[in-house]
């Protein structure tokens, strides 16, 4: 009995100093917005891209039983061009690609829940009719029940390209999605959630009204209508309540700017926009690491030799508020 007591005091005060060390509350689920990215669905050929129905559902009656508001993209992409406060209960649902499994799996379910969502189309794979791709007749469907956008023509690794190849894949996607659904998109998400600065820019021309990345983050009334951050929900989710407890961090990143040359970042500066001593920053294959925040600016040698063609770097703060930039070769 009394090692019974004592593995349960043991586990309480676990708990207490992990959610302490996260600076989350296991009682408080609020936060500010979020958007989540979906891909395939109830498609076990496909595990790192593919969320099964079950899975799914469970993840629908938990947003239903904590009282979140599923809530279209437009409606979100408004609150932020108009300043205003945006609910902390807000749920934005995305689906990337436009698989067929979205169409025959998991359609009905996003229809009996009553949940809209924005559906991400790659123009090619459609228009040439490839097998696991959604037909312009299946997209009109889907259409009834969420708004349809622009996930580019063929899906390339934006980073890779020239300033001419960008502009004519986005060129090419506008004028087929014009074609068949005879209106312009609304808004755009960048292939695999690879950018920087320069691609940014390109897509940013062509006048879209909101663009989306694929980093780990939140929404507020702050946040750039060109970068907004979603969360992939694949495989099976286990801390779902984690991603929606994480708040937005007023950021401006002034080093880096891009993946190094040299592969190496030397150098993290950035400037946030909160009342802090300290933080913390994560760099892939590096973890995290504390460092000083003087009055309002990161300015921290790190030296790290980059391992990866694709490095994530997120600033961390009190009250669970980040900042991710992707880094891309």
């Amino acid at each position: 009995m009394e090692c019974h007591r004592r593995k349960k005091l043991f586990y309480i005060i676990f708990l207490y100093l992990f959610f302490s060390f996260i600076n989350l509350s296991p009682f408080i689920l609020k936060a500010d917005a979020h958007i989540f990215v979906y891909h395939r669905f109830g498609d076990e050929r496909y595990p790192s891209t593919n969320t099964s129905i079950e899975e799914l559902k469970r993840e629908f009656e938990y947003f239903k039983k904590n009282n979140y508001k599923i809530v279209s993209l437009k409606k979100l992409v408004k609150s932020i061009k108009n300043k205003k406060e945006i609910p902390d209960n807000w749920i934005v649902l995305t689906i990337d690609d436009g698989y067929k499994s979205f169409y025959k799996n998991a359609l009905w379910l996003f229809k009996k829940y009553n949940y809209p969502f924005t559906l991400f189309v790659s123009t090619k794979p459609t228009e040439e009719k490839w097998k696991d791709f959604m037909s312009w007749d299946e997209i009109k469907e889907c259409e009834k029940y969420g708004e349809i956008a622009l996930h580019s023509h063929s899906h390339p690794h934006l980073t890779h390209l020239s300033d001419s190849k960008i502009k004519k894949d986005t060129k090419t996607s506008i004028t087929i999605f014009e074609k068949n659904l005879g209106y312009m998109p609304k808004y755009y998400a960048y292939p695999y959630g690879e950018y920087d600065d320069r691609v940014k820019k390109i897509i940013k021309s062509f006048g879209f009204e909101a663009i989306c990345n694929q980093n780990i983050g939140a929404i507020n009334k702050d946040s750039d209508i060109y970068d907004l951050d979603r969360i992939a929900l694949v495989g099976e989710i286990k801390n779902l309540n984690f991603f929606l407890k994480l708040k937005h961090l007023n950021a401006l990143w002034i080093e880096p700017k891009n993946y190094p040359k040299n592969g190496v970042l030397n150098k993290i500066k950035v400037r946030i926009f909160e009342n802090v001593k300290k933080a913390q920053i994560y760099v892939t294959d590096y973890g995290w690491k504390w460092v000083k925040v003087n009055n309002g600016l990161i300015e921290e040698n790190l030296n790290y030799k980059l391992k990866k063609s694709r490095v994530r770097v997120i600033i961390k703060v009190k009250n669970s508020k980040i900042n991710t930039k992707i880094l891309v070769k």
